[in-house]
């Protein structure tokens, strides 16, 4: 004060006064602050007018977003892909947003007004901005260097829709601006719209809809009050509130808040609010709404890619129903990551997969690429379900096939004999680039008919059949049954039957699908529909009738022989882990040198399956197919049957096609005779078919004496040392001879010297169908009992046919069978059904009656 009073005083001095008393200093330093606040104020209303000048320039200069088109703008939306009940989701786009857009009808009212309510309860008086908001958040950004919330619902879509989430003034004015811009240009129900499907939530979901489905498991519509203040409360800190995080408690504080504030505004009553605060709400946990079978929805979401682009999956909210049996796929996964490490432990094997799939309409129904996708000790998110391996002998019934399509029969016989197969080496095997595989077991079991070699799975006859039906065209019927990565066939040989070339398990399962249908081909598919955001139908898997592209006599034969336990039951025993006891499956193994992969590929009419077992680096295992990969196969197809039922295998003979014995099984010579059954001399014309049993004269060599490969039906080589593997197969045939000998055969001496003298005549015993008529329509759902007259009372069988299946054969009284068309897979169009009578001299009698088969309605897929 003194200071102040000498500084005073000095200045008196130069005016020629002095201040006296007190008072008057106060006076005169009372009127001179008048003047400095004067001032004062007019420097910062000045300031004030500079600033609002800067942002008028601002406004006028600084580049916008163009909002002309902003309500017709793309939303990203995330694919969802589901399983085949269209209920459980297995996939959501986690690589974008998730985002589920609906129109604000499809929203129940109770969520916008929760959202109004906590996050903009002056939304329908503003126009974009709040005059306070705004002026606090000046303050706040001028004085403190810090910006604070407020903001308007306009405000929040345009600073998640348009600007960055930069936290600077700049931003903020933009912000603001754009706001009242976009006010201008919509209607409050449409930025209320923008908003509810804008509005982030924990992770990558975005929207109510999307929430309501994540969190939920409803749709918004179908939320309560109670639901709806928690999806108001989220928004504000989206990681923060995580409904399965760690701050639940807080979460719940301001969803609480949310319904008081509906309450203090008037939308919901006391009453309501009290209730509301009582209602329980369970959030889904996260590992449910989690990725599901995901090597199957990467496959697929691939696919999807190709098909419609990465912009089309990733931003347009694709909803895609695919074939997956999500119950099959659940306990498959359970089962193999069990069955791998028991593998890993025992056999050194420390990875599996597997492919299901429905022949009759190709429908994936469980894919399993490793035992575990997260594992990443043994690579687990690499799919070895669509990935190339060699099959060794799985591929086998893909040759066997051709040659039965050649006219090779099951009861067709090779030698299992030790033979060289390159024609430049000597026959017992000297030269260059020698190749003469072996068995397993180490032995050799000489003449050996089809259906007992490829059972017992002997490499020896399977390598002589690949020659015999030719490598391109057993490449062609593997292709036309679902096997695509096989290339040029002048790059295999003959150890292509072993599994030389490389096959996907997916393919195999779809392939094996074909023998299961009675040739019929499917095409795999993992979609049954897709629709686009607006619910339009893209794409949808119709029923149709495949395309036959194999006999229904050959695949019949296949399948019979791979589901004959007696037939394998020299290699692999009985009750093995191929056995499925109840039900016809038929099943093949296939493990390749050092046992690197193990397959097992099996199927019933209902379910094909493929399973390898291996190590993702190619190493080898201590054991192969039946051990490693058969207790998982064994498991999953019981699994499905159980819940599925049995069907067996239809019955179809092999048509008579004539050529030499060894063709019917008859080893031992080319030339042979027919003798009658009942009175042991030689047939006659009036001997009946049935009655007939051919004997062959001995004189033993390799087929390729008596066949010729490119007419197999046709008459004997007139020169078989022409063909470049005749001298090495009959080398080997004639070794083994000489060991072991010949039995079965006949001698010109034996042959009888009298005819057939019981069978004097041409004898039809007449037989009548009853229960169906010529022309009669049969619908699939259809169960017909038919019955049969038969004039006769020296009965000996009775057998009922379906076009050339037998589907039954009788002995005993009373001679009629139940037709249940579900079960029988006919093709639409005309069938015959027939009844044949054998009496006890095996004379014979038949009655053919045909019918119109309608199946359900098929249709071709659409695009």
């Amino acid at each position: 004060m003194k200071k102040y009073i000498r500084d005073i005083n000095n200045k008196i001095k130069k005016q020629k006064y002095v201040l006296t008393s007190p008072k008057k200093i106060a006076e005169h330093a009372k009127k001179n602050a008048r003047v400095y606040i004067k001032y004062a104020v007019y420097a910062f209303l000045g300031f004030l007018a500079l600033i609002f000048a800067l942002v008028l320039f601002y406004i006028t200069t600084v580049p916008l977003p163009d909002i002309s088109n902003f309500d017709k703008r793309v939303i990203s939306q995330s694919t969802k892909i589901y399983d085949r009940t269209g209920k459980i989701l297995l996939y959501d786009n986690h690589n974008t947003i998730r985002r589920t857009v609906v129109g604000l009808e499809q929203i129940n009212p109770i969520i916008a007004d929760a959202a109004i309510s906590i996050e903009d309860d002056q939304f329908y008086n503003h126009h974009g901005i709040r005059i306070k908001s705004l002026a606090r958040a000046f303050v706040s950004t001028i004085f403190k260097g810090e910006t604070q919330g407020g903001s308007t619902l306009t405000q929040q879509i345009v600073k998640n829709t348009l600007l960055t989430r930069e936290k600077t003034m700049t931003r903020k004015i933009k912000e603001m601006i754009i706001a009242v811009r976009l006010e201008q240009k919509l209607t409050k129900n449409e930025i209320l719209e923008i908003y509810l499907n804008e509005a982030p939530y924990s992770g990558n979901v975005y929207g109510v809809e999307e929430a309501s489905q994540v969190y939920f498991k409803k749709k918004a519509i179908d939320v309560n009050l109670r639901e709806a203040s928690y999806l108001a409360a989220i928004p504000q800190s989206p990681v923060y509130y995580d409904p399965n995080g760690k701050n639940r408690t807080e979460l719940d504080v301001r969803a609480n808040y949310v319904l008081k504030r509906m309450e203090t505004l008037g939308y919901i009553t006391k009453k309501q609010h009290e209730e509301a605060i009582k209602t329980e709400v369970y959030f889904v946990p996260k590992a449910q709404s989690a990725v599901k079978a995901p090597h199957f929805v990467f496959w697929l979401r691939q696919y999807l890619i190709e098909k419609y682009g990465e912009d089309k999956v990733n931003k347009e909210g694709l909803r895609v129903t695919s074939t997956l049996d999500f119950e099959l796929q659940s306990y498959a996964e359970e089962e193999a990551l069990k069955e791998a490490l028991k593998n890993e432990k025992e056999y050194g094997g420390s990875n599996i997969a597997l492919v299901a799939i429905d022949p009759n309409n190709g429908h994936i129904l469980s894919m399993i690429g490793s035992r575990d996708f997260f594992d990443k000790n043994i690579d687990g998110q690499f799919n070895v379900a669509t990935a190339a391996r060699q099959p060794g002998s799985a591929f086998k019934p893909f040759v066997y096939a051709t040659a039965f399509k050649k006219g090779y029969r099951p009861e067709t016989v090779l030698f299992d004999a030790k033979t060289e197969f390159n024609a430049s080496c000597t026959p017992d095997g000297k030269g260059t680039d020698c190749y003469s595989p072996e068995d397993f077991d180490k032995k050799w079991k000489g003449p050996i008919q089809l259906k007992n070699a490829l059972a017992e799975s002997r490499n020896i006859p399977a390598v002589k059949l690949l020659y015999l039906a030719g490598v391109v065209d057993s490449i062609s019927t593997a292709r036309s049954m679902g096997i695509t990565t096989l290339g040029n066939p002048k790059i295999y040989g003959l150890s292509l039957v072993l599994g030389a070339g490389e096959v996907r398990p997916l393919d195999m399962a779809s392939a094996y699908g074909t023998f299961a249908t009675g040739g019929i081909r499917h095409e795999s598919t993992g979609i049954l529909k897709v629709e686009d955001k607006s619910g339009k139908i893209l794409k949808e898997w119709k029923q149709t009738e495949g395309e036959q592209v194999l006999p229904d006599y050959v695949a019949s034969n296949i399948s019979s022989i791979l589901s004959n336990e007696d037939f394998r039951a020299p290699t692999f025993g009985r009750g093995s882990s191929l056995n499925v006891p109840g039900y016809s499956v038929a099943v093949k193994t296939g493990t390749t040198n050092n046992s690197r992969d193990a397959w097992i590929v099996g199927y019933s009419p209902k379910i094909s399956i493929a399973v390898w077992s291996g190590n993702n680096n190619n190493t080898p295992m201590k054991k192969g197919g039946a051990q490693v990969s058969g207790p998982l196969f064994n498991k999953v197809i019981k699994k499905y049957l159980d819940k599925v039922g049995e069907e067996s295998f239809p019955v179809i003979p092999m048509p008579e096609t004539g050529g030499a014995p060894i063709l019917r099984g008859l080893w031992q010579g080319g030339e042979s005779f027919f003798i009658d059954k009942i009175s042991g001399g030689l047939a006659t014309d009036f001997t009946p078919d049935a009655a007939k049993l051919e004997k062959v004269i001995t004189n033993t060599h390799s087929i390729l004496y008596w066949v010729d490969k490119n007419n197999p039906t046709g008459p004997s080589p007139t020169d078989p040392y022409s063909d470049p593997q005749f001298k090495n197969w009959e080398y080997g045939v004639q070794n083994w001879i000489s060991s072991n000998g010949v039995s079965g055969g006949a001698s010109r001496a034996s042959m009888p010297n009298y005819y057939d003298n019981v069978h004097t005549g041409i004898k039809q015993i007449p037989i009548s169908i009853l229960g169906i008529s010529d022309g009669d329509e049969i619908n699939y759902d259809q169960i017909v009992k038919i019955s049969t007259i038969i004039d006769s009372q020296d009965i000996k069988n009775v057998k009922f046919f379906i076009d050339s299946r037998e589907i039954s054969n009788m002995t005993i009284m009373p001679y009629e069978y139940e037709l249940d068309f579900n079960k029988l897979k006919l093709k639409d169009g005309p069938h015959l059904i027939k009844a044949v009578v054998y009496d006890n001299l095996l004379y014979s009698g038949e009655d053919i009656v045909s019918f119109n088969f309608k199946n359900k309605t098929e249709t071709t897929p659409v695009e």
